[in-house]
């Protein structure tokens, strides 16, 4: 099955909001039942999700972007969205997250707020990814003129 780069940047959007989405959620919900709730640490971990996507993810989001919008014309294999590197890393993270909660490592309190840090800057980058689906035929159109 074969999709348009317009199709990969729509798959990268909903796969990143998943991602993002799903670590706000888990977040939470261990938040919730964990004893160490403080507002003032949930507001520090939203502070640095909003810190790590302005200095981290919005150059990987913009690099996954531009590599997309790059790739040869025609159609492209639905997994395309993902170089090999990054599916590597989305499995270690994956691998990582599951191994801390399960090991009990950290406090859950913390591990909260890690997880809601980081679903943070994967929501916020999805944003850029359905922005230039959303603009990216007038964004061709005006390349052409």
């Amino acid at each position: 099955m074969g999709v348009s780069k317009r199709g990969l940047l729509l798959e990268a959007a909903i796969v990143w909001m998943f991602a993002g989405g799903m670590l706000l959620f888990k977040g939470s919900t261990l938040l919730a039942a964990s004893s160490g709730f403080s507002w003032l640490n949930l507001v520090a971990s939203i502070g640095f999700g909003l810190i790590f996507f302005v200095f981290v993810f919005s150059r990987i989001s913009h690099s996954h972007i531009e590599r997309i919008i790059n790739l040869h014309q025609g159609i492209h294999r639905i997994y395309e969205f993902f170089s090999l590197r990054s599916y590597v890393m989305m499995l270690s993270m994956i691998s990582l997250g599951i191994f801390l909660r399960k090991t009990s490592f950290f406090p859950l309190a913390s591990l909260s707020l890690a997880y809601i840090a980081m679903g943070i800057p994967l929501l916020f980058s999805s944003l850029r990814f359905y922005h230039r689906w959303f603009y990216y035929l007038s964004a061709i159109d005006s390349s052409i003129i």
